[in-house]
Parts: C-alpha cells; structure tokens; sequence
C-alpha cells in the first residue's frame, strides 16, 4: 500500500495542534538564515523578535507572529501524504483532454467516470490504494478540501481548515506548511526554536488563574472607587457574552471600569483601543474603513484603530483584546454596528473587499474571535439615541449609580487615580480569562425555582412587548453559572437578581398605563409578598424603603423597578435607560 488516508492523519494532526501552548516564539538563528536562503527570491523577509514581516512577490505585506511557523510544523505530515495524491493525480491525468471540466464534475457529483477509474486501477496494484484514490477525487470533504486539486493552491484549503483560520493574510501558513513539507532541513531548524520560546513581555511570570479578588485589589489601590459587586457583574458579564453596554450616571466611571480592565489585563496598548463614537457615524466606514476608490489597490483603515485591534485579535488568539466604543449612542448603534450584530450571532465572516483586489495586508473577510470582547459605555440625554430591542437583546447591559453612601465615601477618601498601577498587573490571568470565558458548560445545579421565577417574569415582560427569547434565556443561565464561579459565595437570589436587571428589564418601556400594572407585579416577584400587607403603599409609594430588608429577595431589579413606576407616574412614560 502506497498512499496514507488522508482523514486519519488530519485528524491525528487537528488534535495534536489543539494542545499546542500559544506562547511567543523566538525563532533559531539557523532557521531564519536557512528560510531566507530559499525563499529570499520570491520575497522580502525579515526577521524580529517574535514576528516575521514578508513582502511578497505581489506586493502584498504580511505581519505575524513566528507561531505561524509552528502552527505550520503540525500538519507537514499531512502535506506530505497530500502532495503524494497530487503526484499520482499528474501522473494520471497526464494527456487527458478537458481536465479541468472533468475535475470539477467529478467534485460536484461526487462520480469518478469509468475512464478515469480504469487509468486508477491500471496505476495501482494494491486496491487500498484504488480506493483512497478514488475518493481523493470524489470526496473533497475526506480530506478538508475545497479547492479542486487540478489548482496549484489545492493545499491551502484543508490546512486553514483544520488550523481553523479563515483571513487571507493567514493563508499564508498553508504556504509555510507546504515549504517545511518540501524541506525536511528547514522542519528540523525549526525544532531548534522551542529552546528559545518566551512567555509575552515577561519570561520570569507564570500563568495563573484568574481572581477577581486580585483584579478589586489592584482597582483600588490606584485609586478608584468601584462597589466590588458592580466588577464582579462586568467580568462576569464580560465571560458570558462578549459584547457589554455600561449604561447611567454621566461621570459615574463607566469607561474608567472598563479602561482599568483592559489595562491591567493587557500587556501592551496594541491588545486595546478606546473609540469616541462620533455623532455624524451613518455606516461601519469609522470602524472597519473602506477600499480607496481612486486607488482599487488599497484599503483606507480607520485612524482609531479599531480595525488594527481586530486584526491583532484573528492574528493572536491567545491575548484577550478589547474594542471600547465610548458614549456608543451619540449615533444611531444600528446603522455603524449592523455587521458586527449580525456576526455575533451567525459567527459569521463581515466582507471588506472583493478578494484580490487590495495588497496592503488587510484581510478581504473579517471574522470577530472569540478573544476579541466589545465595551460600550452609553449616556442618556437629548443629543443621545435608544437602543433598539436587538442590541440589547445581545448584549448585558449593566447600570450605573451613585448612592448615597457612596457619594459620602468618596468625599472622605479623595485621592488621586494613579492608572499606571494598573498596568499589566494582571496579564499572568489573561490565558485563564479566555478560558473562562470558552466554558460554554452547564453546571450541575438545581435550577428549578430559577426557572421558576423566569417564566413568571416572562409572562409579565410578554404584556409590554419585551419578553426574552431563547437567546436570552441561554445567555441567562450562562451569567448565573459565570457569576458562580467568579464568585461561589453569591445566593442564588442574588445571582438571579443580577440576571433580571441585566438581560430582562433592559427593555421595559412604555406609557405609565401600559407599564404600572406590570412593573407592580414584577415588583411582586421581587419581595415575600407574604410578608408585606400592600405592595403599592408599603413598598412602590414609601418614601425610604429599605431595601435590604429580608423581605427583598431581589433589591437590584426592585429598587429599578420602584424607580420607573415612580418615573411613569411623574411624567407619563417611562424606560430602562435613564440619564
């Protein structure tokens, strides 16, 4: 037997690659002399210390990290035994008329023609071999491919497949793997480099898991003031879904939070980006930019970088990074954030360019990785817009205030922030956190008065037009058991009342007939109402209602509900969001 099943060994190669350890890469001075002896012809080359810049032939610039070249090691085996079916295909193909019709017929039908299964048998003497052959030809989806094989980038398909990467400047691996398949000596330099590989930034710093008590920590000693409870809402916001709106108060500290994050758990600037949404924003052009029409070979990028934090994101999956949108509803959300919805669902690819038709190493499709988490911070007045029922309904929309107490402790502890103390203090946690935030798992735990509470809020939500779907329900139950495991000591009751106040009531508005009835009885649910004689008098309309009283099961979500009753008396309307 001649040829190697090609599925076995993808396979074997797509497993072993899902262990590798994405670290930095330093790579061993002989490889690098070695590759640049063989390709300097073709290519413009040069080396950093953990990345490789290459020009092409065609002009086009492509930037990555030397684990390319690794990622790329991990199916050489499998190029090898691909480039063996390639070799008999020459050989039987040879002086056969309309190859290429008959390729792509065979690819479409799934049908080898007689003719071309005699010149298989008649090539092969074992007919394991015939067989393999044959659905080499047959059965693109055996061997991950998808362009036919009479094309000279046959290879590239399968490779980006099983490596799972999808933009054109990261086809560029298949064209590593092919040339490290062609090149046994080159493969073995390479193994040389994993004596030099590094953690990011700092070699002596392990990984460790992630603590949200380190993270409160950190945050107050440089000075702000943050309730603990308030960051433990946006983490686990943040590794439900990663898309969260921070909405309230003007100067509350909505985009400090978000900005301490990001600082303590990046460790450099090119991980994040802070983006002021302009008010004149009608299309996605200020964060994904758009091909230069006077000149078809180029790809005009936004000067905020947003579109670079995104391309970093696809380019190194093992950093979080963090696109903050601030005063994200100065413009209407729906019109410069359509794709980006859209993608977060279908996990889809956003088109920027027909392909091939710009080569300054922007990626002609998109794709938003899941190490890429999107921050909006939203305040609410006469020069802002609403968010429609679709956004929120993908996003966790946390509220911002300031009590009393608050206030009052901020005025006998004034000091001055320090954000530099923030830097990189967490970054040993950033791999944890992604790992926390891919645990997509159910935790073994009795939901049933959850469930419970649920659908007697949806039944109430459904009589104004704002009850969940099966999305919101999903994404419900994924926030309780993050919050579980940021932080084991939250009740049950507590946990839900988060979940209410960030994926239920967001969508409440309406006129005050439509809505008192109903926020009266969702109030209902938050307190025994055994334990309280008239819920409207001694609760909705009480002047100072504690509400930390054992009576309350859910003072988040009641203390807002009493706050829209009370605002839908005064004015007539009422909604979640409120300046």
């Amino acid at each position: 037997m001649i040829l190697k099943d090609l599925n076995q060994i993808a396979i074997q190669a797509q497993n072993v690659f899902q262990n590798y350890k994405k670290e930095e890469v330093a790579l061993d001075s002989g490889f690098k002399s070695r590759y640049s002896e063989l390709y300097h012809s073709n290519e413009k080359i040069s080396f950093a210390q953990y990345t490789t810049v290459v020009e092409t032939s065609s002009n086009l610039t492509i930037t990555f990290p030397n684990q390319w070249f690794y990622i790329a090691s991990y199916f050489v085996e499998f190029l090898v035994a691909l480039k063996e079916y390639k070799s008999f295909y020459n050989t039987i193909f040879q002086g056969v008329q309309n190859t290429k019709e008959i390729i792509k017929s065979i690819k479409d039908t799934g049908v080898v023609p007689d003719e071309i299964k005699v010149k298989v048998s008649s090539t092969f003497t074992d007919s394991d071999d015939v067989d393999l052959f044959n659905r080499f030809l047959s059965d693109y989806s055996w061997w991950y491919g998808s362009k036919t094989i009479d094309r000279g980038d046959y290879f590239v398909s399968p490779i980006l497949s099983l490596a799972k990467v999808v933009n054109v400047t990261q086809s560029y691996i298949a064209d590593l793997a092919y040339r490290l398949a062609e090149h046994p000596d080159l493969l073995d330099l390479l193994q040389k480099s994993k004596l030099s590989i590094v953690k990011p930034k700092e070699s002596v710093k392990v990984e460790t898991d992630f603590s949200i008590q380190n993270l409160i920590d950190d945050i107050n000693d440089s000075g702000l003031l943050f309730d603990s409870i308030l960051i433990k809402r946006f983490i686990s916001s943040l590794l439900t879904k990663p898309f969260v709106i921070l909405s309230g108060l003007s100067g509350s500290g909505k985009t400090k939070l978000a900005q301490a994050f990001v600082q303590w758990i990046c460790q450099d600037e090119s991980q994040y980006c802070i983006v002021p949404v302009g008010a004149d924003w009608t299309n996605r052009e200020p964060l994904l930019g758009y091909p230069n029409a006077l000149k078809t070979d180029e790809y005009i990028k936004p000067d905020n970088g947003a579109l670079d934090v995104i391309i970093n994101a696809n380019n190194h999956p093992e950093l979080p990074h963090f696109l903050i949108l601030d005063e994200m509803n100065l413009s209407h959300v729906e019109r410069y954030f359509a794709d980006f919805l859209s993608v977060m669902e279908s996990k889809g690819e956003i088109s920027l360019f027909a392909e091939g038709t710009v080569n300054n190493g922007v990626p002609s499709k998109l794709i938003l990785p899941s190490n890429l988490f999107i921050i909006g911070t939203v305040n609410i007045d006469e020069t802002t817009y609403m968010f429609s029922p679709k956004v929120l309904d993908r996003a966790n929309a946390i509220e911002f205030r300031v009590t009393k107490g608050e206030i009052e402790t901020f005025f006998a502890n004034q000091q001055d922030v320090d954000m530099d103390k923030l830097k990189t203090r967490g970054t040993s946690m950033a791999q944890s956190f992604l790992e926390l935030a891919e645990y997509k798992k159910f935790n073994n735990q009795d939901l049933s008065e959850t469930h419970k509470t649920l659908v007697n809020f949806f039944e109430q939500l459904k009589k104004t037009g704002a009850e969940f779907g099966y999305r919101s329900a999903t994404e419900i139950i994924r926030l309780i058991n993050q919050l579980t495991i940021i932080d084991s000591s939250l009740s049950p009751n507590e946990k839900l009342d988060i979940a209410i106040m960030q994926k239920l009531l967001p969508k409440l508005h309406g006129s005050r007939r439509k809505l008192c009835p109903v926020l009266v009885t969702l109030g209902g649910f938050c307190v025994q109402e055994d334990l309280i004689k008239d819920l409207v008098k001694d609760v909705f309309e009480k002047e100072e209602f504690d509400f930390e009283t054992e009576v309350v099961k859910y003072p988040l979500s009641l203390e807002k509900i009493i706050r829209m009753y009370k605002g839908a008396f005064e004015n007539g309307f009422a909604s979640y969001a409120e300046a």
